[in-house]
């Protein structure tokens, strides 16, 4: 999922250079708005992780299934965003972002309906295409509002959501009624406000012909960025392979490794893996991106380690 999410970047990037976005001068700077509703979504991608094991200890599903659960949720981000990455350069950025709003809340209906695995299963695929939809578009607003902020936001915004996804979910999971539904029923308050203050937005991108084709899955890659791709690439997918272990597994392994059920415990390890991905990035955005690569493969087995002794 994460990889997805890291390739959602920078699609989005790529998205908002496009030479159809209005240049007639700034738009509103609605910056806020854009970050907390990026932030709502990612949020809302690590809302399940500190619920899966009261999700097993209810509907007695295995480790197996577990993964399946997450595994949809990847590739239906990666679809979306193969495919739809470049949607909103062709009917707008507010459409795009609306659509997205829009499914955001029909899976947390699912979520908050969920009665056994196939309704988890049903509302991780919604979700996934719903957040490979908004990451791409929301990502290229970002920068239509500001030049500057708009790419670091777009940058600490998946990992911050996340944080605050899986700790505020395992904070009311340990002390607020209805540990299975509350917190989806306040993110389908945000997305459905979200979507109703979204009609303030200026639009940025004038519609243009060519929806269709650009629907036709593409990843392109600029032939002086290649051969960094392929150095990176390793590093890049063991770093977001771990992302994804924390995200489906680790409330799981700790329950059988500390004898605790609490949810604040796969809440935490989420937050600290996220958060302290966010403080790498605010840290090494302005240094020489070699450095940023050696300092992320030193760190990555050293965690690892870590993780094994403990």
């Amino acid at each position: 999922m994460a990889l997805a999410e890291s390739v959602s970047m920078s699609l989005s990037s790529n998205d908002s250079t496009s030479p159809d976005v209005k240049s007639d001068g700034r738009a509103p700077n609605h910056l806020g708005f854009l970050a907390f509703t990026t932030l709502c979504f990612f949020a809302a991608s690590s809302t399940p992780t500190p619920l899966y094991h009261l999700y097993q200890e209810a509907w007695g599903f295995s480790a197996g299934v577990l993964t399946l659960i997450f595994a949809v949720y990847a590739f239906s981000l990666l679809a979306a965003l193969l495919m739809g990455g470049s949607l909103s350069d062709y009917l707008g950025r507010r459409p795009v972002i609306f659509g997205a709003l829009l499914l955001q809340s029909v899976s947390m209906l699912l979520f908050i309906l969920a009665s056994d695995v196939s309704w988890l299963v049903a509302a991780r695929l919604l979700q996934g295409f719903a957040t490979g939809l908004a990451a791409s578009a929301l990502g290229a607003a970002l920068l239509d509002s500001d030049s500057v902020k708009g790419p670091l936001i777009n940058s600490i915004s998946p990992m911050l959501g996340m944080a605050v996804g899986a700790l505020g979910t395992a904070l009311l999971a340990q002390y607020a009624p209805l540990p299975l539904m509350l917190g989806y029923c306040l993110l389908l308050a945000a997305f459905l406000s979200q979507a109703l203050y979204l009609g303030r937005v200026e639009e940025t991108v004038s519609r243009q012909p060519g929806v269709w084709q650009s629907l036709k899955p593409s990843l392109h890659v600029p032939q002086q960025a290649r051969r960094m791709l392929w150095l990176v690439l390793p590093v890049d997918i063991a770093a977001w392979a771990l992302g994804g272990f924390f995200l489906s597994l680790s409330p799981s392994l700790l329950v059988a490794a500390t004898g605790s059920t609490s949810p604040l415990n796969g809440g935490l390890a989420v937050a600290a893996l996220t958060l302290s991905g966010a403080a790498a990035i605010l840290t090494l955005r302005q240094r020489e991106p070699v450095l940023g690569l050696w300092v992320r493969a030193s760190f990555l087995p050293l965690g690892v380690a870590v993780i094994l002794l403990s």
